[in-house]
């Protein structure tokens, strides 16, 4: 983790928002050999009694699936919008080159769940991913029995109860306020990626540039 502290947001909602604003997660653990085994899922989180848990399901019989079986410990990773930054807009450009984004790292423990804690995570995320909408024909409420009863024998749902988070909001918060702005312009007419970066740092300046 780039664990610089001009990169961090010191209120923890912000970086709880961000991960429910970008669900598709990277998970990765060992297995029994040390091997890395990684899968890119949808993970939702939320607190409990006063700890975080983060829920989603996964194909059975795969390599994580495997892995996850015999060594609990994981790590599940959140991403936004990530963009190039050339040190030819600092006010000082004989500098290096850069690129801007946002991470999140969470560690933590998993279990699987059973049959009934499976239906509640596929009723979810169907129900979250077609906003909330009841009557979608691709909900789980709304699925045929004899399509999800099928469907259940290949996947299996799991929790993750949160030991450590942390992040990275790395956004040219170390720039000099010229610089800052310039980066911000540049972005902003190259569209996609780039430009979404440069209206984060413009919500984001006053925090940067406190008046």
């Amino acid at each position: 983790m780039y664990n610089l502290p001009y990169y961090k947001e010191e209120d923890q909602q912000v970086v709880l928002d961000f991960i429910h604003q970008h669900p598709f997660a990277f998970l990765a653990g060992c297995d029994d050999n040390g091997k890395p085994v990684a899968t890119q899922i949808p993970v939702f989180i939320e607190e409990r009694e006063g700890r975080l848990y983060m829920t989603g399901h996964m194909m059975r019989q795969t390599d994580h699936h495997r892995a996850f079986e015999r060594n609990s410990d994981v790590l599940c990773v959140f991403t936004g919008p990530h963009t190039y930054v050339s040190a030819s807009w600092y006010s000082d450009p004989h500098q290096a080159s850069t690129w801007n984004y946002m991470s999140v790292h969470v560690k933590g423990r998993l279990r699987f769940l059973d049959q009934a804690g499976l239906i509640e995570v596929l009723k979810k995320t169907t129900l979250h991913f077609e906003n909330g909408n009841t009557a979608s024909p691709t909900t789980f409420d709304n699925l045929s029995e004899e399509y999800t009863s099928h469907l259940m024998k290949a996947i299996v749902a799991f929790e993750i109860e949160v030991t450590e988070m942390d992040h990275v909001f790395k956004l040219s918060q170390n720039r000099d306020e010229k610089s800052y702005n310039n980066i911000t312009a540049q972005l902003k007419d190259q569209g996609n990626d780039a430009r979404a970066i440069a209206e984060l740092m413009e919500k984001r300046k006053s925090k940067v540039f406190p008046s």
